[in-house]
């Protein structure tokens, strides 16, 4: 049985008025406030009476005898699991955001302006998990020979990052060679990741004994050289960090250190934010549950995006005080990253962003 199930449904309401109070307000909640301000039919003595029961419980606390009440982590786990209402976005905003990338120039990374843009849109530091290059999508792969002995490898995958690696190699290649190995590139690399192109190289080779055999051999030394310098596992970015300092929750100047070095860091994140793709919901990590990833109390709302093949392919997030505004902050992190999937798809329909 759950616990919002357990509490009666006046105590429901009381508590989630005093959350979001407290959420809009930032100071402790008295029962005068709530009776003003939320239409109860109730006595401020009966709302007094439900406070208190509500402290009892764990979902409140009374910083001072004389003042009023603050929420706890177990409150904010049932306002956001149970009791909250999320701001339902309008039309207009959904468009906005759908719009994000649209006109977007060449080679722009779509993943940290979609980063950027729910950054100032939430007015707090995004953060941007990213798969590693050899999981990836491409969009195009080049090789352009820079001086005797050496290539430069152009790696553009579909969420518009480039990444450029120098290789070496034993023989020159020509560049009538490199033009038949681009020409057969154009069919294998487009919505596949390095390691399948890799993969279709390797297939190829041992498969087809051809006037092309030779070149394939060449193209699969050349996708194993840029594939050894991809990244393992998953990377976090960050968009907007100087918002925390705008934030007075986070108290002291030696707590917003704490979270500077955490987002300098990034390793410390990235458990927590992993287990956001195995999610098709928005999570909300928060309490004691962030602050054992992180080091430091702090909310994470994140909410993960597929590439175009439908495969889950990083997340976006918002990271903050645990007195966030949920509601605001709920929706807008999932359709930001539902705009980044359907960008993503738009490429594998055929709309590459990149000549």
């Amino acid at each position: 049985m759950s616990e919002v199930s357990l509490l009666p449904k006046r105590a429901r309401s009381v508590l989630y008025a005093a959350v979001t109070e407290f959420i809009s307000s930032g100071e402790p909640v008295g029962s005068r406030t709530l009776t003003k301000k939320y239409g109860f039919t109730l006595s401020a003595a009966t709302i007094r009476n439900v406070l208190a029961d509500l402290e009892e419980s764990g979902f409140l606390s009374q910083p001072h005898t004389s003042a009023g009440r603050v929420p706890t982590e177990a409150a904010y786990r049932l306002f956001v699991d149970a009791l909250m209402e999320e701001q339902r976005l309008s039309p207009e905003e959904q468009a906005d955001i759908r719009g994000w990338f649209e006109e977007l120039p060449p080679g722009t990374d779509l993943l940290r302006e979609a980063g950027r843009r729910l950054s100032r849109l939430s007015g707090a530091p995004a953060l941007l998990l990213r798969a590693s290059s050899e999981t990836r999508t491409l969009l195009k792969l080049r090789f352009i020979s820079t001086r005797p002995g050496e290539l430069l490898a152009v790696i553009v995958f579909s969420d518009g990052t480039v990444e450029n690696r120098f290789l070496k190699v034993e023989e020159s290649v020509s560049e009538k060679d490199l033009e038949r190995l681009h020409n057969m590139l154009e069919e294998a690399v487009t919505g596949r990741t390095l390691r399948d192109v890799r993969e279709h190289f390797v297939s190829g080779v041992r498969e087809q004994r051809d006037e092309l055999h030779s070149l394939r051999t060449m193209g699969l030394s050349l996708v194993r050289a840029a594939a050894e310098g991809a990244a393992r596992g998953l990377s976090i970015e960050v968009e907007g960090q100087a918002l925390l300092l705008e934030h007075a929750e986070f108290g002291d100047v030696e707590s917003v250190r704490e979270l500077l070095r955490v987002l300098e860091d990034r390793e410390r994140l990235l458990a927590l934010l992993d287990s956001a793709l195995a999610s098709d919901n928005v999570r909300v990590f928060l309490g004691e549950e962030a602050a054992q990833a992180v080091g430091c109390p702090v909310s994470v709302v994140a909410a993960r995006y597929r590439e175009e093949d439908g495969e889950p392919g990083g997340a976006l997030a918002i990271i903050g005080p645990t007195r966030m505004d949920y509601p605001f902050v709920v929706p807008r992190v999932s359709a930001a990253a539902e705009a980044m999937s359907a960008a993503l798809a738009k490429l594998r329909e055929g709309k590459p962003r990149i000549d």
